[in-house]
């Protein structure tokens, strides 16, 4: 009953605890752990004042952030110390309870802060503008008396400064704000892993989604498994022609076994559930299971560097592979010729996205993935997101697709100008087909893949802002103020987003894809039987 009391009045959290330890020491232990559990709940509480110059008022508790947006009172101290020599002097009656008033709101209820009448800031700085120019101070800007209601035309008395939380016919003396956004006991991580989430250190989103049911997740796992496990069975083809191929279509080989193992991650993920992307829960010290972020979890930093750079790796080769044909089609190299630049081609395909996966890991910004079970960037900072994944991914389809566009009219021009006999004909037009389909195949899903992280780049924080309006009392933390508009993440998309990242290396399966490919499978199963 004094927790429900208490909890309604807001009443300060440390009388509160006085109270309920000294019940606890006669009582029964069970008191003592239902004050853990109060305690527990949110730092959005009222506190007492310690200002040296706020002692002694009507009020003696007070809320942070104040109406100047000092995060603690300590901050708001240092910010009174000019005015001090004004109040020891008693320029005004008023100043010092205005200055209170504004730099320690009173504590009255939950999510608003009465402000100090307009009058009353007046009369203040009125009767200490002569003393202040002598000590060289200027009224601040956003202590301006404009900013204030209008609680009195005829000057109100200091005790009439706490204005009563109901609206007047003028204005509303009572204002509600935005207080952004305060992480729950829950939702705290121990400072020394770095944690950040929406803004706030030592904090990180609840595990596995913070968006989407229960329901929802096992079926978006499942679909995830099953799609990783067909595309990792279908890719394991291309690995039995790494030498068949030669350059300029050499690439495609490394390029697939790039996506075998992007491929792996997502299979590894669904067999762990969350157990690597997510934190445990510890009712015992009321957390939540919250999402894993850096370095500090192994599994997953082996999760994200997998995954990650292969991903890049993925991109660059297929970038290689349009730079190869560029090579064959326009200044007419041949095969010899481009295999002398492997070495180059390999240092950067290998290398670029080595150096990105070791920049992100220095910058500790992994990041678990609730839903698909490994471990990536980018899924809840949106500047990550937007520098290690969008832009690379941007750059790479630019180069290609010029590259592309550019060997295609070369090859066609060749075709159409140069006599050729029909045998050569033919085969320069089925390559010119293939590679166009290769190419289409390749570039659907990866522009549909960044479609998908442009979606989410655009309505994260108001993904973000719908999460805190909705859970805001759950987790006994401020409300959004006036929240013009919600929305939620459509499912599908995200489907579509995973189902984009798996699929997106099945083209070379449809290169390699020949009577060829089928006889080299049926006579290594045959030796195999063989031994056998």
């Amino acid at each position: 009953y004094l927790s429900l009391f208490c909890r309604q009045a807001l009443c300060p959290v440390p009388l509160f605890a006085h109270l309920v330890l000294l019940l606890s020491s006669v009582l029964s232990p069970a008191v003592s752990i239902h004050m853990e559990y109060i305690e527990s709940h949110s730092e959005f509480s009222c506190e007492p004042i310690r200002l040296r110059m706020c002692q002694d008022l009507p009020y003696n508790t007070t809320f942070m952030p104040n109406l100047l947006n000092h995060y603690d009172q300590q901050t708001a101290a240092l910010a009174m110390e000019p005015f001090h020599p004004l109040v020891n002097l008693v320029c005004s009656a008023d100043l010092r309870m205005f200055l209170c008033a504004l730099y320690a709101p009173v504590c009255t209820e939950y999510g608003r802060v009465s402000m100090p009448c307009c009058g009353i800031c007046r009369r203040a700085k009125d009767e200490c503008n002569k003393l202040m120019e002598i000590f060289g101070l200027t009224w601040p800007e956003d202590m301006e008396c404009s900013r204030f209601p209008d609680c009195d035309e005829a000057y109100p008395r200091p005790e009439d400064l706490l204005a009563s939380p109901e609206p007047t016919d003028q204005s509303s003396l009572t204002v509600q704000r935005d207080y952004g956004f305060w992480c729950p006991r829950e939702l705290k991580i121990d400072p020394e892993l770095g944690y950040t989430f929406m803004g706030r250190k030592d904090c990180s989103p609840p595990c596995p989604s913070m968006y989407f049911s229960q329901k929802e997740l096992t079926f978006m796992r499942y679909f995830i498994g099953v799609i990783a496990i067909l595309c990792l069975s279908q890719r394991v083809i291309v690995l039995f022609n790494v030498f068949r191929f030669r350059y300029p279509e050499r690439p495609i080989i490394f390029y697939a076994v790039c996506y075998v193992m992007v491929s792996l991650v997502f299979f590894l993920g669904f067999l762990l559930n969350e157990k690597v992307a997510c934190n445990a829960a510890s009712p015992a010290q009321f957390k939540a299971a919250t999402i894993t972020q850096g370095s500090h979890n192994k599994v997953c930093t082996l999760f994200f560097m997998v995954l990650y750079f292969f991903t890049m790796a993925g991109s660059v080769w297929w970038v290689v592979l349009t730079i190869t044909w560029f090579l064959a089609a326009v200044p007419k190299w041949g095969s010899e010729a481009i295999e002398k630049k492997a070495l180059l081609f390999h240092a950067v395909a290998w290398g670029l996205p080595g150096a990105l996966t070791i920049t992100l890991l220095a910058l500790n910004k992994i990041e678990g993935d609730g839903i698909s079970g490994v471990c990536f960037i980018g899924l809840y900072d949106i500047d990550t997101l937007r520098w290690f994944v969008l832009a690379p991914l941007c750059f790479n389809v630019a180069v290609g697709v010029a590259l592309l566009l550019v060997g295609i009219v070369a090859l066609n021009r060749v075709r159409m100008e140069i006599p050729l006999e029909k045998e050569n004909q033919t085969k320069l037009v089925k390559f010119m087909i293939r590679m166009s389909i290769f190419s289409v195949l390749y570039l659907v899903p990866l522009l549909t893949v960044i479609g998908c992280y442009f979606y989410e780049h655009t309505y994260r924080s108001l993904w973000e802002t719908t999460w805190m309006e909705e859970n805001c009392k759950r987790y006994h933390i401020p409300c959004p103020y006036k929240v013009e508009q919600t929305s939620h993440p459509a499912m599908v998309l995200f489907l579509i987003k995973y189902l984009m990242m798996l699929v997106v290396g099945i083209p070379s399966v449809f290169w390699v894809g020949s009577k060829k490919t089928c006889y080299e499978w049926a006579s290594f199963l045959q030796g195999r039987r063989r031994k056998e």
